[in-house]
Formats: C-alpha cells, sequence, structure tokens
C-alpha cells in the first residue's frame, strides 16, 4: 500500500484553523469577483478579456485544490443565485460567459492540485500549470458560448479562444514570474 505525498502549498505555510481556511476561501472568492470586473470589452466577441484567469490560476495554486475549488465554487454559485459577480457586474446562466465562470472552478481545483506537487516552484512547471488552467477554461466555456450564441466549432473557436491566447501567454508568464519569486523569497528565510 502506497501513500501519495503531498507538498504544501503557499497558503499552508500559515498555521491552520477553520477560520483561518473560512477567510482563505472567502478572500478567494473576493479576488474572484474584484478580477472579474477588471475588463476589456471586445466589440467583436461577448466574451470580454478580464484579469479573472489570472486570479484563478492565482487561487488554484495558493490555495491547493480543496479550498480553490471551495473558493470557486461559491463564485459560481453566487453568481448563479443572481449576485452580480460576474464580468460587467452580471450573474445567470443567461451569459455567454457562463461556461468560463464554469470552467474557473475545475481550473483552481488543478492549479491546486499542480502547486501541491510543486508545479509552482520553478518556471517552466508555473508556465504549464498556467496553460493547463487556460485550456480547461476553454473546455467549459468555449461550449457554452457555442451554445448560449448559436455559434458552430470554428466561430466558437474564433470568438471564444483566439482573442485570448495573447492575453493568456502574457497571464502565464505573468504567473511564472509570480509564483516561483514567491517560493524562492520563502526558501531564503
Amino acid at each position: 500500500m502506497s501513500t501519495i505525498t503531498t507538498n504544501p502549498v503557499l497558503s499552508d505555510l500559515f498555521p491552520r484553523t477553520k477560520a483561518r481556511d473560512v477567510a482563505l476561501v472567502l478572500g478567494g472568492t473576493a479576488l474572484l469577483a474584484l478580477t472579474s470586473q477588471v475588463l476589456i470589452p471586445l466589440g467583436f466577441t461577448p466574451v470580454p478579456l478580464s484579469l479573472a484567469t489570472f486570479a484563478v490560476i492565482l487561487i488554484g495554486a495558493s490555495l491547493g485544490p480543496l479550498r480553490a475549488g471551495a473558493s470557486t465554487g461559491l463564485f459560481l454559485l453566487l453568481g448563479v443565485a443572481g449576485v452580480p459577480v460576474f464580468a460587467g457586474f452580471t450573474s445567470g446562466t443567461a451569459t455567454a460567459s457562463f461556461g468560463y465562470a464554469c470552467g474557473y472552478v475545475l481550473a483552481a481545483i488543478a492549479a491546486g492540485f499542480l502547486a501541491r506537487r510543486q508545479a509552482d516552484r520553478k518556471v517552466a512547471s508555473t508556465f504549464l500549470l498556467a496553460a493547463i488552467c487556460s485550456g480547461l477554461i476553454y473546455a467549459l466555456g468555449v461550449p457554452w458560448l457555442m451554445f448560449s450564441a448559436h455559434l458552430n466549432l470554428q466561430e466558437g473557436l474564433m470568438l471564444g479562444v483566439v482573442p485570448f491566447l495573447v492575453g493568456d501567454l502574457i497571464k502565464a508568464i505573468g504567473a511564472s514570474a509570480l509564483l516561483p519569486g514567491v517560493w524562492k523569497i520563502i526558501g531564503r528565510k
């Protein structure tokens, strides 16, 4: 019988209490709600460019899979319940970008899972972590966009992926600098 060992994520470096875990989950939800409002509407697609995907990567890698899943899941539930936390202060399932919000949950859990395996400690593996997260967000976002806007696959990719690839690259580079940099600083103390 083998045991799976996991490593700490950034938030595990502080004493663990239930109150701290609740605060981390709520803080992650608040961060995601705030970064969802930092957006650039693109006139040719119903999906805006936002900082939310960057926040999802950081939430996942910092909180680990369980707390990140709870944090992004709460964000999704709030939005479905009518709280205007989605991009552009929207809510509900009728938006073209609802599938991307669903993808945040999957991506945050994946980022947390990979961070538990130290993928957030080196530049190359963090870049790969960010790319996987983006792919997972697209995996749920594009089909919903296609369904809600009555698009075929080519149109869905052209409106729901292609315009965001440069932004994803920048976010992946940012995460690749930030997360390993924090671990390096912590390692020096």
